[in-house]
């Protein structure tokens, strides 16, 4: 079954609800992507957080999310964008407001104490400064990080690299070096190869040559003549003679070597003449065997 109430309540007239009650404290509205964004002067945040939650038809009761921006090209380069949700209304809202490196901006810490780890963190990334945090230091990066990450001049690969030192059995910090930025890349074919050794090739061990193929002996001239192949239409060297005995010894190697001959001369052999074991009248039906004096077929 849906929800009786929408996901989100509509925005209509929530800009002109807000500017009646902020007044001068508003200096921009805008309703863009479905989303109603209000800037307004740093120095008043907190009184316009405290109206924000307290009017009605606005009662936005809970923070969200502290967020921040990085313009460089500004002279207050740093947005922080506050999201407040109203819980009886069910619509959302963002509230904005611009600083530099050294203008602090108010915290919210005595409305919503959930501020305080949130403006931590935006001080962490960006080096935002919060007036009032009384706990503000870093949260995310590590115990003597240098600089704030997610501003648009902060290097990308940082200032310094950390690994594990098997010297000194610990972590430690280094300047960070990028050897691959010397590197050498070549965009030759994979299937051709490349035509220098590879890095780490040099460690396998060099092949041994191919071993050379013996040279094939050229065959000797034979100086026996009778095994010289005979000249078409040349006379026969063998003789009549020696063909009758080689044809002899054929013949007697072929014969069967048997002390009688598989012949069938007489009845003996064959058993003609002798009568069937079963020879005799056969019965009328062959299935049934009378008996004598009794039976039914008697």
């Amino acid at each position: 079954m849906r929800a009786p109430a929408p996901r989100y309540a509509a925005n209509d007239g929530v800009i002109e609800h807000a500017a009646a009650a902020l007044g001068d404290l508003l200096v921009e509205a805008s309703d863009l992507v479905g989303e109603v964004s209000l800037t307004v002067p740093r120095e008043r945040l907190v009184d316009v957080m405290t109206r924000l939650r307290d009017t009605p038809g606005l009662e936005y009761q809970q923070l969200m999310e502290i967020a921040g921006v990085d313009y460089p090209s500004r002279p207050e380069r740093f947005d922080v964008v506050y999201c407040l949700l109203s819980l009886t209304r069910n619509h959302r809202i963002r509230v904005r407001v611009t600083t530099d490196e050294e203008q602090p901006v108010p915290s919210v810490t005595g409305i919503w104490p959930v501020a305080g780890w949130l403006e931590r963190e935006v001080y962490d990334m960006y080096g935002v400064l919060f007036s009032g945090n009384a706990d503000l230091r870093r949260i995310l990066t590590d115990y003597g990080f240098r600089g704030h990450p997610f501003r648009k001049d902060f290097p990308l690969s940082g200032y310094v690299e950390m690994r594990y030192s098997e010297e000194e059995k610990r972590v430690v910090y280094q300047p960070v070096s990028l050897a691959q930025d010397f590197r050498n890349f070549d965009f030759m074919s994979p299937w051709e190869g490349a035509e220098y050794v590879l890095p780490g090739d040099e460690k396998a061990p060099t092949p041994a040559p191919a071993a050379t193929p013996p040279t094939p002996k050229t065959a000797e001239p034979s100086t026996n003549v009778a095994a010289q192949p005979q000249a078409k239409g040349a006379q026969s060297p063998v003789t009549a003679d020696q063909l009758r005995k080689a044809d002899a010894e054929a013949a007697e190697k072929a014969k069967a070597d048997v002390d009688k001959p598989k012949v069938s001369e007489d009845t003996g052999d064959t058993g003609a003449g002798k009568p069937h074991p079963d020879d005799g009248p056969a019965p009328a039906d062959p299935d049934v065997v009378p008996t004598k004096g009794e039976g039914q077929n008697q």
